[in-house]
């Protein structure tokens, strides 16, 4: 039952989240190649489990070496590809991905998922901010993930409530590999590829012809004809009729000839908890949004409000902004940090602690401290206008704008870049 239990899952989400990486391809489809894989080897352990008895540690660390291995190559995928324009994607798996290790932990193995289902839910939750209005597929892979990690943490409590269970009679094999898959699990990983088979030598002849070609000296110009003036279209107007150049359609799948489109229809406001996340939209001059009762691994997302005022009462892990203009915000205490993203005129006060303030491409930014916050460290990129104020005895604040210009110089073989109040 308990291998039936596991199959459950990989015929279920996790298929699920396969299919949607292979939609969204890239290096999405490829970080699912290596999970994929992973999952097949836990598979293999945990019907190895019904089969035989409990081996020693030694014999069980050498039968996990595939799970292991596997998980480092997920890891190591997102580390060379930090560059990637899915890196959330790639860190939501990378942060979690350690789950699969729950056949080592004893008595709280199902608490150890929770765990590393929460410790991904940082980047989910960035890449449903970042493709929510843009592509849904995103957003339901991200579901997707989070429901494969749930499902097998009710797996685990169902199963294997204080650590994975061995119910075989049999002795551990010999070579240490598991057994093959049943009937309907997954197959095994690709056998890697033979680099001895690739050919690097057959462009060598193409090379050969293009170092003669260049090495002719001024006899390379001899063929090239010369451009006279009837040819030119400053001297000849006559030249200058013919097809217009290529412009993009200004949207897809639309036609040429029709006109444009009006706005977009208001969308209703939002104000809900959904699990640990509090979800603030499309709010117009409400200035008496108010979270309350919150708890401190909860994240509150504020998105496309217009001159509103949201108060967060109680200590949270993190406050995000994303297309807000003209609001602000009042908090107690964050854990982590603020974002404000694609942000205009927006303003924060803080009453308790922040370490850290993200602004990321917002024009217009207002941070008001108090004494339990000088500490923190304010990250900004692609923005402007950005003013901290500090509280003085009086009560009063001294405002310090972030600098916006800097000059960078070479330094042997590095960069030195300090800022500057003009350039001028």
């Amino acid at each position: 039952m308990s291998v039936a239990g596991f199959e459950d899952i990989v015929a279920g989400p996790l298929s699920q989240y396969l299919s949607l990486s292979a939609k969204i391809g890239g290096d999405v489809a490829q970080h699912a190649e290596l999970v994929k894989s992973a999952f097949g080897f836990q598979l293999q352990y945990v019907t190895l489990a019904t089969q035989i008895a409990q081996p020693a540690q030694p014999k069980q660390a050498e039968l996990l070496k595939p799970t292991s291995t596997q998980i480092s190559a997920i890891q190591d995928f997102r580390e060379k590809h930090r560059s990637s324009p899915f890196f959330n994607h790639l860190s939501a798996i990378s942060e979690s991905i350690p789950a699969l290790g729950w056949v080592c932990v004893e008595k709280t193995p199902g608490p150890y998922v929770k765990e590393m289902n929460d410790a991904g839910q940082f980047y989910t939750n960035r890449v449903l901010k970042e493709w929510k209005e843009k592509d849904v597929k995103h957003v339901e892979w991200a579901r997707s993930w989070v429901q494969t990690l749930t499902e097998l943490q009710a797996y685990i409590r169902q199963y294997h409530t204080t650590g994975l269970v061995w119910s075989g009679k049999g002795a551990a094999p010999a070579g240490g590999a598991p057994p093959p898959p049943p009937p309907g699990g997954m197959p095994p990983p690709p056998p890697p590829l033979d680099l001895n088979a690739l050919k690097l030598d057959s462009a060598g002849d193409d090379r050969s012809a293009l170092f003669a070609q260049i090495n002719q000296g001024a006899d390379i110009t001899k063929n090239l004809k010369k451009v006279t003036g009837d040819m030119q279209t400053h001297k000849n107007p006559s030249l200058r009729t013919g097809p217009a150049p290529f412009k993009s359609p200004a949207q897809y799948g639309g036609s040429s000839g029709s006109a444009p489109s009006g706005p977009a229809p208001a969308k209703p406001p939002v104000f809900e908890r959904d699990g640990k996340k509090w979800i603030i939209e499309y709010q117009k001059n409400n200035t008496g949004l108010l979270v309350e009762n919150a708890e401190m691994n909860n994240v509150v997302y504020m998105f496309r409000c217009e001159g509103s005022t949201l108060t967060v009462k109680g200590k949270v892990n993190n406050i995000v902004l994303d297309s807000c203009k003209k609001c602000s915000l009042l908090f107690d205490s964050v854990v982590a940090s603020v974002e404000f993203v694609n942000c205009q005129s927006v303003q924060m006060q803080v009453l308790g602690s922040v370490p850290t303030v993200s602004i990321d491409k917002s024009d217009g930014c207002q941070m008001y401290l108090s004494k339990d916050s000088l500490g923190v460290e304010i990250v900004n990129s692609k923005s402007s206008e950005m003013n901290i104020l500090l509280p003085d005895s009086s009560g009063d604040y001294t405002e310090l704008a972030l600098p916006e210009q800097y000059k960078t110089t070479i330094v042997g073989k590095t960069l030195k870049t300090v800022c500057v109040d003009s350039l001028g």
